[in-house]
């Protein structure tokens, strides 16, 4: 579904991505992440949840890398959804989410290994994109 939305500040409309309904459904009912990326490398939410997986464990390049992954196909999604390079990506819309939790999980890796100026990029990307997704993954 695509919501318009009034910008009175003048900017770009919100961006939203599109819905992989058998891939979210497949995360949802426990399908194991690994498995959902093989099958849809392009969801940015099992590449996500495998950051996660990574990070937590204590394998941070292997969450490094798990986010990059999915930066990056979020970022050709957003392009392809008629992204410009800046505006809103709201956490609201769910399907968003796969990409700002792969941003997140990047800025958090890069802090980690001491790649400092990545990772203030992209805690300034994930503010500018969506405030409520630097609020919600910043303090969950």
């Amino acid at each position: 579904m695509t919501r318009m939305t009034q910008n009175l500040l003048g900017g770009p409309p919100p961006t939203e991505l599109p819905d992989n309904p058998e891939a979210r459904k497949a995360l949802e009912s426990g399908t194991n992440a690994i498995e959902v990326a093989a099958r849809h490398p392009d969801y940015p939410a099992a590449w996500a949840e495998l950051a996660d997986w990574a990070f937590a464990k204590g394998s941070v390049i292997d969450s490094y890398a798990y986010s990059r992954t999915g930066y990056h196909r979020g970022l050709d999604q957003l392009r392809r959804a008629g992204w410009k390079g800046h505006g809103p990506i709201p956490w609201e819309h769910e399907p968003n989410r796969g990409f700002l939790r792969c941003l997140h999980a990047l800025g958090r890796a890069a802090a980690a290994i001491g790649e400092d100026h990545e990772a203030e990029r992209c805690r300034t990307f994930l503010r500018d994109s969506s405030q409520t997704a630097a609020d919600i993954l910043n303090n969950g």
